[in-house]
């Protein structure tokens, strides 16, 4: 028959049971506290918006997206620029279309912005790229230009204000150039779908060509 364990033995076992017990304890408390921290950080991040320099200005139409440059550079090359064209971008952003057009072709540029933030970034984004002296930016809605003066618009707009547009558009002069980057025109047939792959977001992005006088699609 075995002896019994000494007692200072049996307390020592004891000790070292609840030890293990509380200490299991913890860490599950532990891993409950943060997995509720992280329930909760995912919460707040589906509730609030991602950056709220995107977000629509009062009275703006739509948020800001700015367009990958690589796309940039494929819309210019489509609608053909040339240093003797005028250049519009309607909802200029950071001016990124802009100061493009003009490094590149040295053509003039003119914005138009209705939050007054972008037509700071776009005057900044000018002067940072030595371009100020061809590129004017203006605080303006849109749907109040007169575009005649104009030799090509682009556009980052979504299909509902392309369509709005149209009655400014059937005032440009003949062969005036409209780009529009992801959204098409309904009703009007473009001249040109470009499908360009974006190495800097790895998406495929549309991007139209029409040609003053637009063509309706019932003319087809």
């Amino acid at each position: 028959m075995s002896e019994p364990e000494p007692k200072h033995l049996e307390a020592g076992e004891n000790g070292r049971r609840a030890y293990h017990v509380r200490f299991g304890m913890i860490v599950a408390v532990g891993f409950a506290v943060l997995i509720a921290c992280g329930v909760r950080t995912c919460l707040q991040n589906s509730m609030e918006p991602v950056d709220a320099r995107f977000a629509p200005p009062p009275g703006g139409h739509v948020m800001y997206l700015p367009t990958p440059q690589d796309v940039v550079d494929r819309m210019l090359e489509l609608a053909a620029v040339r240093q003797d064209d005028l250049v519009y971008d309607l909802g200029c952003g950071d001016g990124r279309v802009l100061v493009t057009a003009a490094r590149t072709y040295g053509c003039r540029c003119r914005g138009y912005d209705i939050d007054p933030l972008r037509v700071r970034d776009s005057l900044e984004n000018a002067r940072r790229h030595g371009v100020a002296d061809l590129v004017q930016v203006e605080q303006r809605d849109i749907f109040t230009l007169d575009l005649k003066d104009a030799d090509v618009i682009f556009l980052y707009l979504l299909p509902e204000l392309n369509v709005r547009l149209i009655p400014q558009l059937k005032q440009l002069r003949p062969g005036t150039r409209i780009v529009s980057h992801l959204f098409d025109m309904q009703g009007v047939s473009p001249d040109q779908v470009l499908q360009v792959d974006s190495a800097e977001d790895g998406s495929e992005h549309p991007v139209y060509l029409w040609t003053a006088p637009l063509r309706s699609t019932k003319q087809e």
